[in-house]
């Protein structure tokens, strides 16, 4: 009996071969970029944990202790301004985010051979200068390697969740514990290690261009087309010229003042105002790292399906009560109950400042919106906002604080309702009901006739 032999043509392998690294590749660049992002948000987390720790040596007041956060929060935004700008027209980003995280981890650990509030001050604003470039290409890299169902689900866990982790649930054990054991300074001299080795990994795994090329990625207002070396790079003002983009530039002005006033004071808040005890105010404060790592994916992966705007409100809305819990709540097991219910804003930190601008810009302005967006939200939230908050606590004490950093939610909830809806996924469903309903009218139409 003959053999039936049957030949595979090469090239109908090579698209399952190819997608097949793809999809590896992608998954190794979200697990370097995690690792990476997290770190940043290690070393600056690291501050408002061990203050206690440094006001006993080096006495700082609420309101120095709000300008340490907000110097870094504008070498930060303007690094991002200019690392954004620059790798979009060099068309380089790997050795820019390599020598951005050697930077910081060197910055960072340079913190613990301070012997003042100035010197703590130079080492916290160089640190921004070399985080703040972080973030921008780690997002450009990321979107244009992701699969367009995985797209909110990867800038969720590299933004959201990998801070949340590193800085939320890691940072606050572990720089607690060396300052009790070994002291501040320590704590902050051991972040150089994990950085120079994560800067290793991404000179040797990362590249410019992802395996297959880059995946187009559709905006609101173009499908998404394959990238052309003669496409022009829009300018600063074609940008800005998206309503999505001017929003997003606001509503990250508001939500850094969420975000980095409630991070800033709540330690202190707990330890002096409530009378916690260190480990307890750490548990708290992991209890809020909890939350950022759990809303970090699961916000970006809901606005997957039910869309971007109507995740950003509600929300939102939600991470409005975390700041009022932290006033209003005494218990410490409730309270931490309560924050990681209700600390969700930081999933929604991905859909503004990387998903919504991916798809509303063309590849090309990438890195210049995401940095626009970093840059003005860190110089408003970011650094001004901990600033006035410290000195309102200094005047009228912490709990102001709080209110200020609920006020910054609300804000996000009003600045939400103009955003134009970018989930693919949303926009065909009601493409497909617009030609659905356009169908419908023009049979009833040809019966009447």
């Amino acid at each position: 009996m003959s053999r039936i032999r049957t030949r595979v043509r090469p090239d109908a392998q090579a698209p399952a071969a190819g997608n097949g690294a793809a999809h590896r590749y992608e998954n190794r660049l979200l697990l370097i970029l995690f690792l990476a992002f997290g770190f940043v948000f290690f070393d600056r987390q690291a501050l408002p944990f061990l203050a206690p720790f440094i006001s006993e040596e080096i006495h700082l007041s609420h309101t120095e202790l709000g300008t340490l956060s907000g110097v870094l929060a504008l070498t930060w935004a303007l690094s991002g301004l200019v690392a954004g700008r620059l790798s979009d027209k060099l068309g380089r980003r790997k050795p820019i985010l390599i020598a951005a995280v050697v930077l910081f981890s060197c910055f960072s650990a340079a913190g613990g051979l301070m012997t003042g509030f100035l010197g703590l001050l130079v080492a916290r604003a160089l640190m921004g200068v070399a985080e703040g470039a972080v973030l921008p290409l780690a997002q450009s890299l990321m979107v244009e390697a992701s699969r367009e169902g995985r797209r909110g689900l990867n800038m969720g866990l590299l933004q959201g969740s990998s801070a949340g982790l590193m800085g939320g649930i890691l940072a606050p054990p572990a720089v607690v514990w060396l300052a009790e054991l070994h002291g501040w300074r320590t704590a902050l001299l051991v972040t150089i290690v994990p950085g120079l080795l994560i800067a290793a990994w991404i000179a040797k795994s990362v590249r410019e261009v992802p395996p297959g090329g880059r995946i187009p990625v559709a905006t609101v207002d173009s499908e998404a087309v394959p990238e052309t070396t003669a496409a022009p790079k829009p300018s600063v003002r074609e940008v800005l010229g998206h309503r999505n983009i001017v929003l997003c530039m606001a509503v990250a002005c508001c939500y850094l003042t969420w975000f980095i006033v409630i991070v800033t004071f709540t330690p202190t808040y707990l330890l002096t105002v409530k009378g916690f005890s260190p480990s307890t105010m750490s548990a708290v404060m992991t209890c809020l790292g909890v939350g950022w790592v759990l809303w970090g994916f699961l916000t970006p992966a809901v606005s997957d399906r039910i869309g971007r705007k109507p995740t950003m409100i509600a929300f939102s809305a939600t991470a409005a009560l975390c700041p009022l819990a932290v006033v209003y709540v005494t218990d410490p097991v409730v309270l931490g109950l309560v924050v990681v219910l209700t600390y969700t804003g930081l999933g929604c930190f991905t859909l503004f400042m990387a998903t919504i601008p991916a798809e509303t810009v063309p590849r090309g302005a990438l890195a210049t919106a995401l940095g626009l967006v970093m840059g003005v939200g860190e110089l408003a939230g970011g650094f001004l906002a901990p600033m006035i908050a410290g000195r309102a606590s200094d005047v009228w004490g912490l709990q102001t604080a709080m209110f200020m950093s609920a006020g910054g939610a609300v804000a996000v909830v009003l600045l939400s309702l103009g955003l134009r809806e970018t989930a693919p996924r949303v926009l065909r469903r009601r493409a497909e009901r617009a030609a659905v309903a356009v169908g419908s009218g023009s049979v009833a139409a040809g019966a009447a006739e």
